[in-house]
């Protein structure tokens, strides 16, 4: 019986191909025996197996030989098998990343929102943002998600602050980016389906207002105050694709 197809990687474990995965459970269990005696032989430290959805019929018999959930996605599921008891395996993604925009006009009012759905019946006013797609930069998302909630156009200025929470959705942790921008509209558009309300509100009425949270107020103090630190190029970081870079003003 034929051993899976495999390729080592750097770091002493060996990787099978998903796509050459046999399609029949009982082949798949026998090579999957014969595979794990031949890996473990040959002093591999741990096997990553990479299930793709059309062959979930796969995964409880890899759970019976002896492999864990390590994390799945739309596509598909990873386990892993330690062949050897100290193997290490590095954990998936444990963050969400979000960002929210300090958007201030000519009149020194602040773009502000309140969500659709809350624990109450009265408003809640903060910033707008949210999450940040896969592959995508802090700048174009917090551009991206002003513009898609509000309706106005912005120019990035400086990122200001953040924040780092736990026990956030799933179990997972949170970071949550501030950035300051300038406005090239005025003009809302409310993204209806996920907010109540969408206005500009004078800076010192959202900073004394009892429908503010107390972070929420000294975010946007810290927006009016401080320069906060912008993007950067930096030497042996010059793809632009994949490498986003804050650094003081000079």
């Amino acid at each position: 019986m034929a051993v899976l197809t495999a390729a080592p990687n750097q770091f002493g474990g060996i990787v099978v191909a998903p796509d050459e995965l046999p399609q029949d459970a009982d082949e798949f269990r026998q090579r999957l025996e014969e595979s794990l005696g031949t890996w473990e032989e040959a002093g591999y430290k741990l096997v990553w197996l990479e299930v793709p959805v059309r062959r979930a019929r796969l995964i409880p018999i890899a759970v019976e030989a002896g492999f864990g959930f390590h994390h799945s996605d739309e596509g598909y599921l990873l386990l892993t098998r330690r062949l050897m008891p100290d193997a290490f395996i590095p954990l998936h993604a444990t963050h969400y990343i979000g960002v929210g925009g300090v958007v201030v006009n000519d009149r020194q009012e602040l773009l502000v929102v309140s969500e659709r759905y809350r624990r109450d019946n009265r408003p809640y006013y903060k910033l707008p943002g949210g999450q940040l797609q896969p592959g995508e930069h802090l700048v174009g998302a917090v551009l991206r998600e002003v513009l898609e909630e509000t309706g106005v156009r912005a120019r990035f200025e400086s990122l200001i602050c953040f924040r780092h929470w736990h026990g956030y959705r799933y179990g997972k942790s949170d970071i949550y980016f501030v950035c300051r921008l300038a406005p090239l509209s005025q003009d809302l558009q409310m993204q209806a389906e996920e907010l109540d309300e969408c206005l500009w509100m004078p800076v010192q009425d959202y900073l004394s207002s009892n429908l503010v949270s107390p972070f929420n107020k000294r975010i946007v103090r810290a927006a009016l105050s401080s320069p906060g630190v912008v993007p950067v190029e930096v030497e042996g970081y010059g793809d632009a694709e994949r490498y986003e870079i804050f650094m003081p003003v000079d």
